[in-house]
């Protein structure tokens, strides 16, 4: 169970940090291109549709990173004084509630995009239904909750306290493509 875990994990981490590293890429890429095109020429018609795709994708791919890096703003130095079986206890709370509360969105998110796919509006500049801009929402807050159940659960096999499912103290050094940050 334990290698399929990690198995899983890895494999989310590796799709989660490739968006984020396009996203990040390709905003910086097309809004410097604008801003050249517009000083010399005209603006590209479609950057700032794509930009917002951009920044939305950003966004609710990173909620669930964060989660699972246990990057989220959280009480850290009131956990840090605590003995580690109330700090254990506190970190199961906290994720029961922030997995609920992420479900919740995910759900009313999902509803939102089933009611804009309804709607059929298209974007002004690409001609594409508003709708596919959208998806990620559910998609982000979905993840998220199971990034928070994932650390309850890591947390009851667990001796101890761990922040997420990958991040047993916030203080832990970070890997990203193999390097420490």
């Amino acid at each position: 169970m334990q290698r399929i875990n990690k198995y899983l994990g890895s494999a989310v981490n590796g799709i989660e940090v490739s968006i984020l590293v396009f996203c990040v890429a390709a905003l910086g890429v097309l809004l410097i291109a604008n801003v050249f095109a517009r000083t010399f020429y005209q603006s590209i018609y479609f950057a700032e549709e794509v930009s917002k795709f951009l920044v939305m994708l950003t966004t609710f791919t990173g909620v669930s990173y964060g989660v699972r890096k246990a990057r989220h703003i959280r009480m850290g130095a009131f956990l840090d004084l605590m003995p580690p079986k109330m700090e254990k206890a506190f970190i199961i709370t906290i994720s029961l509630i922030s997995a609920i509360v992420m479900a919740i969105m995910a759900w009313f998110s999902y509803k939102y995009l089933i009611n804009a796919m309804k709607m059929g509006h298209m974007t002004p500049a690409l001609r594409v239904p508003k709708w596919t801009f959208y998806v990620i929402i559910p998609i982000g807050f979905g993840l998220a909750s199971i990034q928070y159940i994932r650390t309850i659960i890591k947390n009851f096999t667990e001796k101890d306290p761990w922040q997420s499912p990958d991040q047993q103290s916030e203080y832990d050094d970070e890997q990203i493509g193999g390097a420490q940050v």
